[in-house]
């Protein structure tokens, strides 16, 4: 299957989980709100969040898949299940410790994590209460994700882009009641919707798991021992573990400083979870299939094919982010009272959200970036170089956020995230480029500069014409009006978008149409 296609087969499983994520999401708005209740859920969440993205997505995966992807081609099959079942081996030791001591000792650590709550013992003891509850998702969400860079690595990407889908419907379950019978009670709503995320994980767990079962390639797991490989991994692990403890220190602080405030964790976590949308769809997309397929051309000495491969990444995630970036901002405010404005999120916090996407949404190319700029380096089994860019865009984002919070609340801490990102993206790219392992020829200069002027141009015209449609767009107006009017100005902004990128000569829809169709 081509690089596109993958990509895009990815993506649309996580398109999918998105669509079920907003419904989610949608519902999770008319029942808490942005009130003490959905504060204290949302920074319960967050909680196991960050362990997870240390000990899965970020330590382990950025180690392990270029490891699993070079014996799969030096070592075959079976050499690749013996290195993984030794690895795997570790990863659940220390979920299973880890798991113990945050359960015993989570007043104590929530002190930490949520200091502004402190004052307020109702809301603090429910945020303890919900970590607690939620916290052992991190394991089964740690083991789905290490079960899913195997299956990655293997290019069966299906089962592991499907089982966000199956978190979304339980939580979906729990919430349709709750939004029909208990929007007058947000607290006790919070712990139904903490066990559904609980079930969730066990599903996701489960269908990985399966799909696992069926490639042969379950891992075995032993008593955990320190060989040759396992030092090895630890000595490509330990500084991922750095630059994925710094990025949590950074959302750890972050929370810190919305803690402060009341509503601003929540309206936080509205405004981020729809720009997460097409950072899904895209960047996690490019993520998943570039950093195994990078691993197998190096590991196989087909350097030109390894940049031919992050040429094409940075491509396509362009030609697919400026636009949402642009269209995210031009239509920030429509599309949070489409979405969320019902039951207890009000006009007021429809506004003060917005008003966080339209930041988030100025670094939404850079954390895609990233994305695609990380791989080049994790490929090469080089897990340094990012650490030490990671704690520089992290201290840049502290005193940002430090600098802005008192002045600009929520806005300031979205503003810092996305000023943040974009140095780490220069950084990344400058060394990358430096080192010889990324250049890009002159005419595809030429093709990225016009996807921004083009997003740019769109972005602007859906501004104008939402102001002009103000009408159909306020609150009290019927929602499906307002559906209709959005998704006519989506449309419309699609038509536009791709009209001129394909006369304009930077991708023709054909030629487009034509590698996603390509196999091989």
């Amino acid at each position: 299957m081509s690089l596109f296609r993958n990509f895009f087969s990815v993506g649309a499983w996580t398109l999918v989980s998105r669509v079920f994520g907003l419904v989610r999401d949608a519902l999770m708005a008319a029942v808490l709100g942005v009130g003490p209740a959905a504060d204290a859920f949302n920074a319960a969440f967050r909680f196991p969040n960050l362990f997870r993205r240390l000990f899965a997505e970020g330590a382990f995966n950025t180690a392990f898949v270029p490891m699993f992807s070079g014996a799969l081609e030096q070592q075959g099959e079976e050499g690749a299940k013996l290195l993984a079942s030794r690895i795997m081996s570790w990863l659940l030791a220390m979920l299973v410790v880890v798991t113990i001591l945050v359960e015993v000792f989570m007043p104590q650590i929530m002190v930490a994590f949520v200091p502004g709550f402190v004052d307020d013992k109702e809301k603090f003891d429910l945020t303890v209460m919900l970590t607690r509850i939620m916290f052992p998702y991190l394991a089964c969400m740690s083991l789905m994700a290490a079960y899913g860079a195997i299956l990655n690595s293997l290019r069966r990407f299906f089962a592991a882009a499907f089982a966000p889908v199956l978190l979304n419907i339980v939580n979906i379950s729990a919430l349709i009641p709750l939004a029909t019978f208990w929007v007058q009670d947000p607290k006790g709503a919070t712990f139904w919707v903490a066990i559904a995320t609980m079930l969730g994980g066990i599903a996701q767990l489960w269908l990985v798991w399966v799909a696992i079962e069926r490639t042969g390639f379950r891992p075995a797991f032993r008593l955990p021992r320190f060989d040759a490989e396992v030092r090895r991994f630890w000595v490509l692990a330990i500084p991922a573990i750095l630059a994925g403890g710094i990025t949590q220190i950074n959302i750890f602080v972050g929370t810190i400083i919305a803690s402060g405030a009341d509503s601003t964790i929540s309206i936080l976590s509205y405004a981020d979870r729809l720009y997460q949308l097409p950072l899904g769809i895209i960047g996690i997309a490019i993520g998943t299939v570039l950093l195994p397929e990078l691993s197998r051309h190096l590991k196989g000495g087909r350097e030109t094919e390894a940049l031919a491969t992050q040429e094409q990444s940075l491509f396509i995630s362009m030609l697919l982010t400026m636009p949402a970036a642009a269209a995210l901002i031009g239509m920030s405010e429509p599309i949070v009272r489409l979405l969320f404005e019902r039951g207890a999120f009000d006009a007021l916090a429809t506004k003060q959200t917005a008003e966080a996407l339209v930041a988030f949404s100025a670094g939404l190319p850079a954390y895609v970036l990233i994305r695609v700029l990380q791989p080049g380096f994790f490929a090469r089994e080089d897990t340094v170089t990012p650490t030490i860019f990671a704690g520089v865009s992290v201290a840049v984002n502290i005193g940002i956020s430090l600098l802005l919070f008192p002045s600009m609340f929520h806005v300031g801490i979205a503003i810092a995230t996305a000023v943040s990102s974009w140095v780490n993206v220069v950084m990344l790219g400058a060394t990358l480029a430096i080192r010889g392992h990324f250049s890009l020829p002159k005419n595809q200069w030429w093709g990225h500069i016009m996807i921004v002027l083009v997003s740019a141009m769109m972005g602007l015209t859906l501004l104008v014409l939402a102001d002009q449609g103000a009408q159909h767009l306020t609150s009290g107006v019927p929602l499906w009006r307002q559906a209709l009017v959005v998704f006519a100005l989506i449309a419309y902004g699609v038509v536009f978008y791709f009209t001129l990128i394909h006369f304009t000569g930077t991708q023709r829809v054909g030629t487009l149409l034509r590698r996603l169709r390509r196999s091989r």
